[in-house]
């Protein structure tokens, strides 16, 4: 159950990780380097929990698991919030480098 949701999940998000890392780098003269701050760290996130899926372990467990998806779901929560605050401070940089 876990795991088809990450299969489905966590592909998209590293696509729009990977496209804001981009678009960051490409606006040059951002006062924070917002790759550094918080994509990097996500990305680095996300290996964690592919990493985790494509285990024996997990494989094993996620079978018998019920009450733990709430944990699961709330790091696709937390990788979401985070692509969607990194997309609204993109619109914010461009902006400013505008006027």
């Amino acid at each position: 159950m876990v795991d088809k949701v990450y299969k489905k999940q966590l592909p998209q998000l590293r696509n729009d990780l990977e496209e804001l890392r981009e678009s960051f780098s490409s606006l040059g003269s951002s006062r924070t380097n917002w790759t550094k701050l918080r994509i990097e760290p996500l990305l680095r996130h996300l290996d964690s929990l592919e990493q985790l899926l494509n285990s024996e372990e997990f494989s094993r467990e996620s079978s018998r698991l019920t009450k733990g998806v709430r944990l699961f779901h709330s790091d696709l929560v937390y990788l979401k919030e985070n692509i969607k605050g990194l997309k609204k401070m993109l619109l914010s940089e461009k902006k400013s480098l505008k006027k």
